[in-house]
């Protein structure tokens, strides 16, 4: 059995910042823990109603600060603890009155220099995962949905971080993996005994992470240090596509942290016309960017009062859904429509930055970058999605526009 222990949940191995609350892949609830005076408890957030609402689900004592909650397809709560080395998982649901709690079964984890921590949501709901990194390899786990409890799946050679799927049916997992001081994704099918694949090897010595996904048209958002030795970009490619790896200027914000959080789902064969949206965090706080392939700029806008930082999620026509809590409205969506991403909608985007009292502040709209463009992919030439290694790619025409 993989050893394992207790990460931190603000953070991701890399340093990432993770999302104060989680969603489910298709929408419809999520779930955070959250602080009543000195108490934290779970709470879930049913999301596809007219009007969201929070329904909250203490147990008999407060949790942990850094317990994990992740919400199910079916409304129900998972929920990992830890005690004496081992990590419980639980599902949680509301009752008349009180909080319903059926056990899972745990994980033992009694080493040191490990952890433990949930992947990502799974698409379909009725799944979920937990990734346990050991010193020397990575385990993935199936921790709600299988037949007997927690059930060992894949054991991976390398030290595993991140954790996107890649596909609508849940298989495909891409985890990006430490080996020899250099950093890969990889894929990982869970149907067949685990078996890994290269994913992301932009060249042999950078490091390539994958940090988000969209099944639908294949888009890829990467975060790689290949176009600057030493310095991480944002990139962009697609997934099974023979095109190269893109590092858009405009996605280069000096003195901020750029994280994607959320694509434009629905967009088939069409990459390059999803909109990204981004969480930036700088000096002045956290605000939200959103960005198409197609553009050469990012529309900076200012976040909900009370959002839920780094949480979020696209409609098909183009509606980012942004969670936010505050004393006069403790369970909120904020709805923006994305700029269409023409040069004329830059006034629509609203204004830039966090709103402090009312005043937006942070940096303006970046403008569009002098440096040549690349024809965007032509959709036709696209094909179904499908993990390929992108150093297949051409090389020769990496560019940094």
């Amino acid at each position: 059995m993989t050893v394992c222990a207790i990460e931190p949940a603000a953070d991701d191995s890399d340093g990432a910042a993770r999302p104060e609350c989680t969603i489910t892949a298709d929408g419809a609830y999520a779930a955070r823990l959250t602080l009543d005076g000195d108490s934290w408890y779970p709470e879930r957030w049913t999301l596809d109603g007219p009007e969201p609402y929070a329904v909250p689900l203490p147990g008999n004592q407060p949790e942990e600060p850094g317990t994990e909650v992740q919400p199910m397809g079916d409304g129900r709560v998972l929920i990992r603890r830890s005690a004496d080395g081992r990590h419980f998982f639980s599902l949680l649901y509301p009752t008349d009155p009180g909080t319903g709690e059926l056990p899972l079964g745990a994980v033992e984890c009694p080493g040191e220099g490990t952890r433990l921590r949930l992947l990502p949501p799974a698409p379909g709901g009725d799944k979920a995962y937990a990734l346990a990194v050991a010193r020397h390899s990575s385990a993935v786990w199936l921790v709600a949905g299988g037949a007997f409890g927690p059930e060992h799946l894949a054991e991976i050679p390398g030290r595993c971080a991140g954790g996107v799927w890649l596909d609508a049916a849940g298989r495909m997992l891409a985890l990006d993996r430490e080996v020899g001081g250099r950093t890969k994704a990889v894929v990982v099918d869970l149907e067949r005994g685990g078996e890994v694949s290269p994913l992301l090897q932009i060249a042999a010595d950078s490091d390539d992470r994958l940090l988000l996904a969209d099944p639908d048209s294949g888009l890829l958002l990467i975060r790689s240090d290949a176009p600057s030795p030493g310095q991480d970009r944002l990139g962009w490619g697609v997934l099974g596509s023979t095109l190269p790896v893109r590092f858009p200027e405009c996605l280069r914000v000096p003195d901020c942290t750029v994280t994607p959080f959320a694509i434009q789902p629905g967009q088939m064969l069409m990459p390059e016309s999803c909109a990204v949206a981004l969480r930036l965090d700088g000096q002045v706080g956290s605000w939200v960017g959103v960005w198409r392939p197609a553009q050469r700029r990012m529309d900076h806008l200012p976040a909900p009062e009370g959002w839920l930082a780094g949480a979020g999620r696209w409609t098909g026509d183009g509606v980012l859904h942004l969670p936010y809590s505050t004393a006069e409205a403790p369970c909120g969506v904020a709805r923006v429509t994305a700029p269409s991403g023409d040069a004329g909608d830059a006034g629509d985007a609203g204004a830039a930055g966090p709103v402090r009292d009312g005043t937006a502040t942070g940096p303006g709209s970046d403008t569009a970058s002098d440096e040549p463009e690349e024809p965007d992919p032509d959709p036709a030439a696209l094909g179904a999605p499908r993990p390929v290694p992108l150093q297949e790619a051409p090389l020769g025409r990496l560019v940094t526009k």
